[in-house]
């Protein structure tokens, strides 16, 4: 199911989708008429996609969603992987996220639970995290390692087992600005108290004309956003399903 769920995906959302598309204007290249309109419609999605204000425009209601608390008060601080490589380098998501954390804990001075175990690599994401965390002086003793979750429901679900196994009560939850609304509703709906704290921002704000040419980086940013959604629609429904 989990396979299933990731091989849609990647056929709904860029490059799958367009590859899709592009092979659809193939075999329909005797009805010019539809493989034209094809074409163009692949062509603007492509270029609004690749341009920074309606990547924007996609991303506001996700990112301006939870503001970063003037005052934090918690048990434990939780940091959601955003991903490996299969070399065991951490993306960009994680890194950024996994600072965040860093930060947090050297300044409240709390336990921190590192939560992504969906790895192919000797080690599971959370582990990798971990070792960035030690290499950065955490005590060990302070760090706390999910390494069966696949996907957000997965990070919730065994967050949770570590929360009551220790004690924490209060969340301070650690990840990018635009996964936080799915993370706050799976959280809340495995009955953990969590106070978001967003990092991660992917907005620009400000144009200028070069904002309007098509770039590859913001071709990608568009595409996570698309992916957040579908998981929103997607955790919002499994919720309601099996409420």
């Amino acid at each position: 199911m989990f396979f299933l769920k990731k091989l849609i995906t990647f056929m709904i959302l860029p490059p799958g989708i367009f590859v899709i598309l592009f092979l659809s204007i193939a075999f329909l290249r005797k009805k010019m008429r539809l493989a034209s309109v094809i074409s163009v419609a692949s062509a603007v999605s492509i270029y609004l996609l690749s341009i920074e204000p309606i990547k924007d425009l996609l991303l506001s209601p996700l990112e301006e969603k939870y503001k970063r608390p003037k005052q934090l008060t918690g048990d434990v601080i939780v940091v959601l992987g955003g991903g490996s490589y299969n070399t065991g380098v951490l993306t960009d998501d994680s890194l950024k996220r996994l600072l965040t954390g860093f930060i947090l804990q050297k300044q409240l001075n709390i336990p921190i639970i590192l939560s992504g175990g969906s790895a192919i690599i000797n080690l599971p994401e959370s582990e990798v995290m971990k070792s960035v965390l030690i290499e950065l002086g955490v005590d060990r003793s302070q760090i706390f390692t999910d390494v069966s979750s696949r996907d957000t429901l997965g990070n919730a679900f065994f967050t949770k087992k570590i929360c009551q196994s220790k004690g924490f009560r209060r969340v301070i939850l650690v990840t990018s600005a635009y996964h936080m609304p799915r993370s706050i509703l799976t959280f809340k709906q495995a009955g953990i108290e969590v106070i978001p704290y967003s990092t991660d921002f992917k907005m620009d704000k400000r144009y200028t004309f070069y904002s309007y040419l098509p770039k590859m980086n913001v071709l990608q940013d568009s595409t996570k956003v698309l992916r957040e959604y579908i998981g929103l629609v997607s955790y919002y429904f499994h919720f309601k399903l099996f409420k």
